[in-house]
C-alpha cells in the first residue's frame, strides 16, 4: 500500500468522526474549486467535496490549506494587535488597507497570526514536493463586532497580499448575493482595484456554482492574452473571498499598459520593465507621453536619443531597477538565492534588456 493510499484511508476515518465548521467549509469550497479550475478543460465545474479533503482541512490551519495538499507541518503563532502594528509586513499591509479603505482606520484588529512550516504536496506515488509556508493573517472588524469585517492573508516574507476576505459590507437587508450580476461585479472590481490596482487589465468571466444549499458565484479575472485566471473570487452570502491564483500579474506599478503589443494585446513583460519611474524621470516624460511616442513607431532608444540621452543611460536605469527587484526576491526567499553579485546580475541581464530598449511596434497604433 503506497503512502498516498494510507494517508487517504486515515483521513477518511478521521472525517467520519469530525464535524466541519462552516468557515472551514467555505475555505474548502474555494480551495477545491481553484484546484478543479486549474484542471478543467471545457468541463463544467462540479462542486463536490470528498471526505479526505474535509478531514485534511480540519487538521490543517485554514489559511495555509490548498486542496491537493495532504500533509502540512505548519505552526501558527498568534499575534497581538500591537505586534501587527510594529511588524514590517503587518504594518505595510495595514497602511495599504487604510489607504484603500480609509474607514478601516477605525476598525479593531480582532485576530492575527503567523503560520510557518512545510507543506508536502504529492505528485505521484513516488514524488512528493516540499513547499515552504510563511503567511501572516490579519482580521479587522468595525467596533462592536457585528459590522464590516476584512481579513488579509499575506506572504510573510514579501508582504504580498495573497487573499482578501471581505464580509458584511452590504446591509443585512440586502446582502451581496442578492444584488444583480453587474452590481456584484462592480463590488469585486472595486475590491481588486483598491487592493491591487489596474483591474481593467483583466478579462472577466462569471458563473454560478452548482451548490443546491447555497448560492455561490465564481468570478475569474484573467490577464488579457493568458489562459489561466490570475484572480479567482467567490461571492456568497454577504462576503467576497478574493484569491490570487497564480501567473504573472499586470503589476500594480504599471502606470500605463500596452506600451508594446503582441497579437493586438498588451505585452505585460514589456510593460512591467518599462513602467519604471526612474526611466520616466530620466526622459522627463509622463507615462502617457512616453506611450504616445512609442505608438508612433519609435523605440525607447529613439525617444532617448531625441533628448540627447544615450542608450547606455537608459539601460543602466532599467537594469538597476530589475536587478534590485531580483535581489529583493532572493533576500525574501521568493526565489532561490544564487549568491551572485549585483555586477554579475547586471551583466547577465544585458542581453535580455537591450532588445526591449531597441524594440519598435511593427505597425504604429492608430489614434
Amino acid at each position: 500500500m503506497n503512502i498516498e493510499r494510507k494517508i487517504s484511508e486515515h483521513l477518511h476515518k478521521e472525517a467520519e468522526t469530525m464535524e466541519c465548521p462552516p468557515a472551514i467549509s467555505k475555505r474548502i469550497e474555494q480551495s477545491y474549486s481553484q484546484y478543479l479550475q486549474r484542471k478543467r478543460s471545457g468541463i463544467i465545474m462540479k462542486n463536490r467535496l470528498i471526505g479526505g479533503i474535509v478531514a485534511a482541512a480540519i487538521l490543517i490551519p485554514t489559511a495555509a490549506f490548498a486542496a491537493p495538499t495532504l500533509i502540512d507541518m505548519v505552526t501558527r503563532t498568534p499575534m497581538t494587535a500591537e505586534q501587527v502594528k510594529v511588524d514590517q509586513v503587518g504594518k505595510a499591509a495595514l497602511e495599504k488597507l487604510y489607504s484603500a479603505f480609509p474607514e478601516t482606520k477605525s476598525f479593531e484588529i480582532i485576530e492575527a497570526s503567523n503560520a510557518k512550516g512545510d507543506v508536502f504536496k504529492p505528485g505521484n506515488s513516488t514524488n512528493v514536493t516540499k513547499m515552504k509556508v510563511n503567511q501572516t493573517s490579519i482580521t479587522l472588524q468595525e467596533k462592536g463586532g457585528t459590522g464590516k469585517k476584512i481579513t488579509l492573508h499575506l506572504h510573510g516574507g514579501t508582504g504580498e497580499i495573497e487573499h482578501v476576505d471581505q464580509e458584511n459590507w452590504e446591509p443585512k437587508a440586502k446582502p451581496l448575493i442578492t444584488l444583480s450580476n453587474q452590481e456584484i461585479k462592480a463590488k469585486v472590481d472595486n475590491l481588486i482595484d483598491k487592493m491591487y490596482g489596474n483591474v481593467k487589465a483583466y478579462e472577466f468571466a462569471m458563473e454560478q456554482m452548482e451548490n443546491p444549499n447555497q448560492k455561490v458565484w465564481m468570478l475569474n479575472y484573467i490577464i488579457k492574452g493568458s489562459e489561466k485566471p490570475f484572480y479567482q473570487v467567490f461571492v456568497h452570502d454577504n462576503a467576497i473571498n478574493l484569491t490570487r491564483v497564480g501567473g504573472e500579474p499586470a503589476p500594480s506599478h504599471i502606470k500605463v499598459e500596452g506600451l508594446f503589443t503582441r497579437d493586438g494585446k498588451p505585452d505585460y513583460s514589456y510593460d512591467s520593465i518599462l513602467n519604471d519611474d526612474k526611466l520616466f524621470s530620466l526622459l522627463k516624460m509622463s507615462p502617457t507621453e512616453f506611450k504616445q511616442e512609442l505608438d508612433k513607431g519609435k523605440s525607447v532608444a529613439d525617444i532617448a536619443a531625441s533628448k540627447n540621452i544615450s542608450k547606455k543611460q537608459v539601460y543602466e536605469v532599467i537594469a538597476n531597477t530589475q536587478v534590485e527587484k531580483q535581489m529583493q526576491y532572493e533576500q525574501n526567499g521568493v526565489i532561490p538565492n544564487n549568491n551572485r553579485s549585483k555586477e554579475q546580475m547586471l551583466k547577465e541581464i544585458e542581453p535580455k534588456l537591450l532588445p526591449v530598449i531597441e524594440h519598435k511596434n511593427e505597425t504604429p497604433q492608430k489614434k
